[in-house]
């Protein structure tokens, strides 16, 4: 049986009862670092008081997932075996999804527990009430790639969660103000940890606070929706225009990609 489980993204009194049972009892753990996670065994072993009998570690992190998988025999899961990333919930901005496909297409019987994940905690605190969100986890790092993903985000019309790292969170703030300095945000800095702290106000607001503040540490940015970009014109926008469908059409084609005959013809 193989389990995946989700590890403490700063306090440790967050792993679950379960999860100490199957660390324990575990034959084989898969795990994104192994110093990372035998690290992490020693400190549950002096909190938790679980003792581990001899273990095989293994290495599976999204540089190697393909070749331990090409390798591997599925005869190590006639016993328990884990997955854990370096902290938090296994596949989500962290490795792991290939090994569940490789379950999946070798019909290996698997099971991911409940536990700690940044972004549902950053959202549930926001106070942002709607009850859709989406999470884009961590934006392209530079470029014209960045500053689409940001627009994408700033204006998919849903409360919208991102990760950041603390070398580029003063740039990703000053980057929205750039678009929205209105916008209102919810930024989580170190959650769970011991100089856990969070802040909500506008970009503007935001980004003056961080100017004085340590911004060491990992950062989850929530967002607040907007569906629609200021000066950007959408379908819906043409649509309402009293003009001609041979107009409407040629404008269509133009935000669209299609040709005006294909737009006409949806037009008619």
């Amino acid at each position: 049986m193989l389990y995946f489980i989700p590890t403490p993204i700063g306090n440790l009194e967050d792993i679950s009862l379960r999860s100490l049972k199957l660390l324990e009892s575990a034959k084989t753990i898969f795990c994104e670092d192994t110093r990372v996670t035998k690290k992490l065994l020693n400190l549950l072993h002096e909190r938790n008081g679980i003792n581990p009998k001899e273990q095989n570690f293994i290495s599976l992190h999204s540089h190697n997932e393909k070749e331990i998988l090409e390798k591997l025999s599925i005869d190590i899961f006639n016993e328990d075996v884990v997955y854990v990333s370096d902290a938090g919930m296994p596949c989500v901005s962290d490795p792991g999804c290939m090994l569940v496909a490789y379950a999946q297409k070798n019909d290996i019987p698997y099971e991911v527990l409940p536990g700690a994940n940044a972004a549902l905690l950053a959202y549930a605190s926001s106070g942002f009430c709607q009850n859709q969100f989406l999470f884009y986890g961590f934006l392209p790092h530079k470029g014209s790639n960045r500053q689409q993903a940001l627009h994408e985000v700033l204006y998919n019309g849903y409360v919208t969660v991102v990760y950041e790292a603390p070398h580029r969170i003063m740039k990703l703030i000053e980057q929205i103000c750039n678009i929205d300095d209105k916008r209102e945000l919810f930024l989580v800095k170190e959650a769970t940890k011991m100089y856990h702290k969070h802040f909500k106000g506008s970009a503007k607001d935001i980004l003056e606070l961080l100017k004085i503040q340590n911004i060491k540490g990992e950062w989850v940015v929530v967002i607040n929706s907007d569906k629609k970009e200021l000066g950007v014109i959408t379908v819906d926008d043409i649509l309402a225009l009293d003009i001609p469908k041979k107009q409407a059409s040629k404008l269509i084609a133009k935000i669209t990609g299609k040709t005006p005959k294909q737009c006409y013809q949806e037009l008619l």
